[in-house]
C-alpha cells in the first residue's frame, strides 16, 4: 500500500446535524478499500488511513459528493454544530457554515474543538468545547476553555456576548491565531485560557 496519511471526513453542516448519507458511506468504503480501518471520533469526524499518493484524488471525489475532508491530528476540527431544531434561519445555519469554512483544518498546538449552538438549549454541548458560539436571538455569545476529558469536566467561560454575525468569524480567528502564536509547546487550550486570562483574550477578540 505504501506510505499512508490519516484524513478526517465530515458530513456537511445541515439541518438535522451531522448526517452521512448511505451513498456517502458506501463511497467512503469503496475509495479507502475493504481492509482499511475507519475510526469514529468524538468530534463527529471519521478518520481514515489513505495512501499518500491517492490522497488528493480521494479528497476531490469525497468533496464532489458533499463531504468535507480535512487534516487529522493537531488541527482545529470541523465545527461541532447542533441539529438546528429551530430551523435554518432562526438557528443560524448559514452563519455556522461560514464559521466552519473559516476554522476547519488549521494547524494548532493541540487539537481544537469548536462548538456551535443555535439557541440556549445547547444541544451540541458547547460549554465542554475549547471555543463555543451560542446564538442568542440575533446576536452571538462566545465561550472559551471548556474541557470534557478527565473525571472533572471544565465548563467554558463566557468571553464576550452580543457579537454580531459580521464580528463572529474575525473574533474566533483572532483567538485561534493568538493561541497558535503564544501557546507553550503542546499546551491545552483550557490551560492556555487560565494562563493568559479571560481579560487578555477579550482584548484579542476585540
Amino acid at each position: 500500500m505504501g506510505e499512508t496519511v490519516k484524513i478526517a471526513i465530515s458530513p456537511a453542516i445541515q439541518l438535522g446535524g451531522s448526517l452521512f448519507l448511505p451513498s456517502q458511506l458506501i463511497l467512503i468504503g469503496n475509495l479507502i478499500g475493504a481492509d482499511a480501518i475507519v475510526e469514529m471520533t468524538t468530534f463527529k469526524q471519521l478518520y481514515a488511513e489513505v495512501p499518500i499518493a491517492a490522497r488528493e484524488a480521494i479528497k476531490d471525489e469525497l468533496e464532489r459528493n458533499g463531504l468535507e475532508v480535512n487534516p487529522a491530528g493537531f488541527v482545529t476540527k470541523s465545527l461541532i454544530a447542533c441539529n438546528f431544531c429551530k430551523g435554518a434561519e432562526e438557528a443560524g445555519l448559514e452563519t455556522a457554515k461560514a464559521l466552519n469554512q473559516a476554522i476547519a483544518g488549521i494547524q494548532t498546538p493541540t487539537p481544537l474543538k469548536i462548538g456551535y449552538a443555535g439557541c440556549a438549549l445547547g444541544t451540541s454541548e458547547p460549554l465542554i468545547k475549547d471555543i463555543s458560539v451560542i446564538k442568542m436571538r440575533d446576536k452571538f455569545d462566545i465561550y472559551v476553555g471548556g474541557e470534557a476529558k478527565g473525571i472533572k469536566t471544565t465548563f467554558a467561560k463566557l468571553l464576550c456576548s452580543g457579537r454580531s454575525e459580521e464580528q463572529l468569524v474575525p473574533a474566533i480567528m483572532a483567538i485561534i491565531d493568538f493561541y497558535r502564536a503564544h501557546a507553550k509547546g503542546k499546551e491545552k487550550f483550557s490551560k492556555f485560557v487560565d494562563r493568559i486570562s479571560l481579560e487578555q483574550l477579550q482584548r484579542i477578540a476585540g
